[in-house]
This record gives structure tokens, C-alpha cells and sequence, in this order.
């Protein structure tokens, strides 16, 4: 039996969907085909109908997790041209830092399988964080911050933005997870504003 093509395009958005929270909540090495088929709600064969292999589905995951994230930030800086960046740290050292890993960012979610796998991947990473740093960049630009500051600034920012929320979501205290998601928004903020 042949699918209709928009059949098909859903099954393969389930199949995504379910990839990239299960990668973000479990990590690359702790899912299977079998695993990610399933919390997708299809056959291992209708995966494998839409992507080559895990690594396939993991780079598709990943792209779309990290454009989601080009997307929010661009998102941002339309509807707080000038407020944008403190609206960004407050939604990600708030919301990034205490939803579901499932749910989470694909930044820090990923970024340690990306580390550790093959060049392929990393190229696929690569691309999306160079556009994520342009977005940003381009929108220190449009507070006053001049061009080479802003790329470098830009590059400070998605580090806290990856580094902080693991670093944050890591700890067992409470008070201590507070403290560290106030102190990285107020640096998001500083780097932004030039201190």
C-alpha cells in the first residue's frame, strides 16, 4: 500500500520529533532505531523509510533543533528591538534551565554527542551555529555594538547559552541552580550592553 506524500511528510515529522527528544533527553548513544521508531509511534521499517540510519535522523534532529533556536532568537529581537537579549536570557535561564531535557535546547542538549562524532555531524553543526551567530550578532549590531565586537560577543553568548544551562541543569541544589541561571543571565545581559 503507497502512502499519500503528505502521509509520508507527517510520518517523517513524528519520526523527527521523536528523535530529537529522545536524543536531547537520553544522548545519542542511548537510543536505538528500534527505541526512537517507537516513541514515534511507527515501525522500525517506516524509520528506516525516511532516514538511512540513526546518525541520519541524529543530524536532522540536530539541524532542526538548533534553526528552532535561530528561529526564537530572531523571533525575539523582531517583536524587543532594543530589549531583545534580556527577554533571550530571561526565556532561556528561566525556561531552558528547568524544562523536561526532552523539551530543551538543542544547544547544550546536543552539543556533547556533536564533540564526539564524525565530521559529517559536526558540518551539519557547524552551519546552524554559524547562522545562530549571525542572528545574534546582527542584532548587537542593531543596538550599537560594532561589527567585530558583535561577532565576538556573539560567540560569548552562545557559550554561556550552551555551558550554562548544562552547568545549571547539572546541579542537585536548588538555590545553587538559581544562582547559577541569575549570574549567566546578567552576563548575557553585560556582554550585550559592552561592560
Amino acid at each position: 500500500m503507497r502512502y499519500s506524500a503528505e502521509h509520508q511528510e507527517e510520518t517523517k515529522r513524528k519520526i523527527l520529533g521523536a528523535a530529537g527528544r529522545g536524543f536531547k533527553k537520553a544522548g545519542f548513544g542511548a537510543l536505538g532505531v528500534d527505541a526512537l521508531a517507537s516513541s514515534a509511534g511507527v515501525t522500525s521499517g517506516a524509520f528506516y523509510g525516511h532516514f538511512r540510519s540513526k546518525a541520519e535522523a541524529f543530524r536532522s534532529a540536530l539541524s532542526l533543533g538548533l534553526r528552532e533556536l535561530r528561529q526564537g532568537i530572531e523571533a525575539l529581537q523582531a517583536q524587543n528591538e532594543r530589549g531583545w537579549v534580556e527577554a533571550l536570557a530571561e526565556f532561556y535561564f528561566t525556561e531552558r534551565v528547568h524544562c523536561d531535557l526532552a523539551d530543551g535546547c538543542a544547544l547544550p542538549s546536543l552539543s556533547q554527542d556533536v564533540a564526539r562524532s564524525d565530521a559529517k555531524t559536526k558540518a551539519v553543526f557547524e552551519t546552524e551555529l554559524l547562522a545562530i551567530l549571525a542572528s545574534l550578532s546582527a542584532g548587537l549590531e542593531r543596538r550599537g555594538v560594532r561589527k567585530n565586537d558583535a561577532a565576538a560577543r556573539a560567540i560569548v553568548m552562545a557559550a554561556i547559552f550552551a555551558g550554562g544551562v548544562t552547568l545549571a541543569r547539572s546541579v542537585r541544589d536548588k538555590e545553587l541552580r538559581e544562582r547559577i541561571a541569575n549570574t549567566l543571565r546578567e552576563a548575557t545581559n553585560e556582554i550585550a550592553v559592552g561592560r
